[in-house]
């Protein structure tokens, strides 16, 4: 289980809130055929808020569940933990 301060809990579900509307957006869009560039545009901004939420994310995981992986002398697993999300991109 992940500890996330209730605020921070709030700022992600409030940004997700966000990038569903912008993402709902796209689909209305692209359904009323609307022009190509404008699509893009509205595409790129969830692309943006959903790296603004894990950036959120990764903050808050350095500062609980890597600080206690390291206190506990899991500094290995959890450096191999985050180096895998990396590596996805």
């Amino acid at each position: 289980m992940a500890y996330r301060p209730k605020d921070t809990q709030e700022r992600i579900i409030h940004r997700l809130k966000i990038a569903r509307g912008q993402l709902d957006a796209v689909i209305k869009m692209v359904v009323e055929d609307k022009y190509c560039i404008d699509v893009i545009h509205q595409s790129k901004a969830v692309q943006e808020a959903l790296k603004q939420i894990d950036n959120i994310m990764l903050e808050n995981h350095l500062q609980t569940c890597v600080g206690d992986s390291f206190k506990s002398g899991n500094q290995k697993k959890a450096t191999e933990e985050l180096m895998r999300v990396f590596r996805k991109n």
